[in-house]
């Protein structure tokens, strides 16, 4: 069952490709074992890239909300 409250959130508006990815995959790095990082990134690239990123490292995408011109992407960190 996964819940869907964040353990920690990271606002990423406005921030550049590649740098909101990299900053995600820093964040998720640095935090427990299946915890739950909310990210808020920009439509286009961003949205694009930071998924396909994050799940190529053994994360994993649980939600994506659009809000705007913004996502808010909801992700668990890989168990390890």
């Amino acid at each position: 069952m996964d819940s869907c409250q964040p353990d920690e959130k990271l606002d990423l508006a406005g921030v550049p490709c590649p740098q909101n990815s990299a900053r995600t995959l820093i964040k998720l790095e640095g935090m427990d074992s299946g915890a739950m990082l909310e990210v808020i990134i920009d439509d286009g690239e961003p949205v694009k890239n930071v998924p396909p990123s994050v799940e190529e490292e053994g994360h994993r995408v649980v939600e994506k909300v659009r809000t705007g011109d913004r996502w808010k992407i909801l992700i668990r960190r890989r168990e390890e």
